[in-house]
């Protein structure tokens, strides 16, 4: 393995949605990622276990949970270590054996990464939800859409990916590094809630500040400008500007080949709607890529809105890598960069199961590794 992470070693529970993020990212900085799959567990997403990127880089192996000797299987694994992640309902993981008590009196050093949308306590701790619901009550949901029109769902990546895998990965790292000074473990409770609010912070401050309206599609960033919004081209596609300070507004302005003097000025809130319309009026005239073409090599902060299947053939992302070639397909390449210890390549995902437990017994050095095998809670692929 190769990476900052390299030698950390990571048990995941498996699940859905963020905790495997999380447990993707960590593999993709170099951990070794063991997850956990219960046999018959139940949901699953409908994907070909060969395009399910967010199982690359790791090994899985089945435990059958209800076997007597399912949890004491789990937790030979959680005693050699680093971190374990699981993202059940609060108190499932108490009642299937596998607790924060349990795994730190078998590992006191063990960081406990749990992911919920609502957190282990509070009033809606036990209730179902996911993503629309998790930023429902943050004040996220309301704040994305137009002017008078419902909020708009932004895919997953407020919520789930963005307030809950990348701060399950945030705690847990931080959690790491205080355990190598003190040498104590302690459990990260990473709720998807807490995760959205934290990132409304900017919002948050420019509402408290008067500079940011409780409306959504009003403001400087949210569609209410004309100079940061999305506009249609001539071939049915679309561009997105964003030109926000007076140097950038003054290059789109050259761009559309549009005269100060005869419009509305930059700021004059009461002329966005003849602005807007007059941009809109313009933008129309050319294809989406005609105006990619002309804004090349500009500071107009015009770009071309590209489809997933358009995105990894943009010139500047194949000049830095940004996407893998996976049999053919996209993947998304790891991120962020390392001058020193950059990740390798993800391995391509594992199927569910498809590992033999006895190659991570023996290279985590689990003790009675023979044992475990013959108590029969481990599935043997093949």
């Amino acid at each position: 393995m190769t990476g900052p992470l390299a030698g950390v070693r990571v048990v995941e529970l498996a699940g859905l949605g963020p905790a495997p993020f999380a447990a993707m990212f960590l593999a993709d900085l170099g951990a070794d990622v063991v997850r956990v799959e219960r046999p018959g567990a139940g949901f699953t997403m409908p994907v070909d276990p060969r395009f399910d990127t967010l199982q690359r880089g790791k090994r899985s192996v089945g435990v059958d949970l209800k076997h007597p000797d399912g949890p004491a299987a789990v937790l030979a694994l959680v005693a050699r270590a680093d971190v374990l992640l699981e993202g059940y309902r609060p108190g499932v993981a108490e009642r299937l054996g596998l607790g924060p008590g349990e795994c730190h009196r078998r590992n006191p050093a063990l960081v406990y990464g749990r992911m919920t949308g609502w957190g282990q306590d509070g009033p809606l701790a036990q209730r179902a939800g996911h993503d629309p619901t998790y930023q429902a009550i943050t004040g996220s949901l309301h704040a994305i859409g137009r002017a008078g029109g419902p909020p708009q769902l932004p895919l997953s990546l407020v919520g789930d990916f963005g307030g809950g895998a990348m701060y399950l990965v945030a705690g847990v790292l931080a959690a790491l590094h205080e355990a190598q000074r003190s040498g104590r473990g302690q459990v990260v409770d990473a709720a998807i809630v807490d995760g959205v609010a934290h990132l409304m912070a900017n919002p948050y401050s420019l509402l408290a500040g008067g500079a940011w309206n409780d409306e959504r599609g009003t403001n400087l960033i949210d569609s209410g400008a004309p100079f940061v919004d999305v506009y249609d081209t001539a071939d049915g596609k679309h561009v997105a500007v964003a030109a926000l300070e007076p140097p950038f507004y003054a290059r789109l302005l050259e761009l559309l080949g549009l005269s100060d003097a005869a419009l509305p000025e930059q700021w004059d809130r009461a002329g966005w709607p003849r602005l807007r319309a007059r941009f809109a009026a313009v933008f129309a005239t050319r294809s989406r890529d005609d105006w990619a073409r002309l804004a090349e090599g500009t500071d107009a902060c015009v770009a071309p809105v590209l489809s997933l299947r358009e995105a990894p053939h943009h010139e500047h992302l194949v000049a830095r890598g940004t996407f893998l070639d996976r049999d053919g397909h996209p993947e998304p390449a790891p991120a962020p960069r390392f001058s020193r210890t950059p990740p390798g390549v993800p391995a391509p995902p594992s199927a569910p199961g498809a590992t033999d437990p006895q190659e991570v017994l023996a290279d985590w050095r689990v003790a009675d590794a023979d044992a475990l095998l013959a108590g029969g809670a481990f599935s043997i692929p093949g």
